[in-house]
């Protein structure tokens, strides 16, 4: 399992941790994931998902999964979020 946010597409970030000495070693800063459940209201289904808790913030405040996936560009998405949104457009529409 990749250290990725599905709705984000978060990834892992490389950096330093400095010493008091002002040394510098390699690290890697890890996204905060976290598995979720959660529900489309179009699609009256919920689906599990491993996003990045400041992604969960964001579907809160854009009105749960249907609004946020409506705004997410299709290039960030995992592929299980861009069939789910392709699932709630087509039903949407008809």
């Amino acid at each position: 399992m990749s250290r990725m946010c599905e709705l984000t597409g978060t990834k892992p970030m490389t950096g330093n941790n400095v010493s008091h000495s002002n040394a510098r070693t390699k690290r890697r800063f890890l996204p905060n994931l976290l598995d979720v459940k959660l529900r489309s209201e179009t699609l009256d289904q919920s689906f599990r998902l491993r996003i990045a808790a400041k992604a969960l913030r964001t579907v809160d405040k854009l009105g749960g999964l249907d609004g946020f996936l409506a705004k997410a560009k299709p290039d960030n998405l995992s592929a299980k979020a861009a069939k789910i949104k392709r699932d709630i457009e087509k039903k949407a529409a008809a």
